[in-house]
């Protein structure tokens, strides 16, 4: 699910978040407007500060200067995955079996293009939720899919 370029600065990341006791949660290279965003997520068990984001951030700005395996001009964003964390990889869905997810889908089911229920898993390309009955839903069919926070 990562593209070339979220996969190579994956890989250059994680060795800098192991060194200062945290894991790489996800990573996202993406166009808005007219700018380009790399978005390194980092967690850690009881959560990340923002001191240890700020101290990832000056590391990683310094490897990605040095190798420089980004083309564009982009703006580097170093954060925790937040509350509502979205789930794209097959650990996240194994991560947070039972938790309650929302799933946004591309054509409306029953009047709405957005769903919540527990995630009951990953199988194959289809995440399995349980709303009243036990649904199936193609990941080609989502917009987004993340831990449910009810405020």
């Amino acid at each position: 699910m990562y593209s070339k370029t979220e996969k190579i600065v994956l890989d250059m990341a994680k060795p800098v978040a192991e060194n200062n006791g945290c894991f790489i949660y996800d990573v996202e290279y993406v166009k808005e407007g007219g700018n380009w965003y790399l978005r390194i997520y980092v967690d850690r068990e009881g959560g990340i500060t923002l001191d240890e984001c700020e101290v990832i951030s000056r590391e990683m700005s310094n490897i990605l200067d040095e190798k420089d395996p980004i083309s564009q001009n982009y703006f580097l964003e170093v954060s925790s995955p937040g509350i509502e964390r979205k789930l794209r990889q097959e650990e996240h869905f194994e991560m947070y079996k039972g938790e309650m997810i929302d799933i946004g889908l591309y054509k409306a089911q029953n009047g709405s293009k957005t769903l919540c229920g527990e995630l009951v898993g990953l199988d194959g390309d289809e995440v399995v939720v349980k709303t009243e009955e036990e649904l199936r839903i193609k990941l080609s069919e989502t917009t987004f899919i993340r831990l449910h926070f009810e405020f």
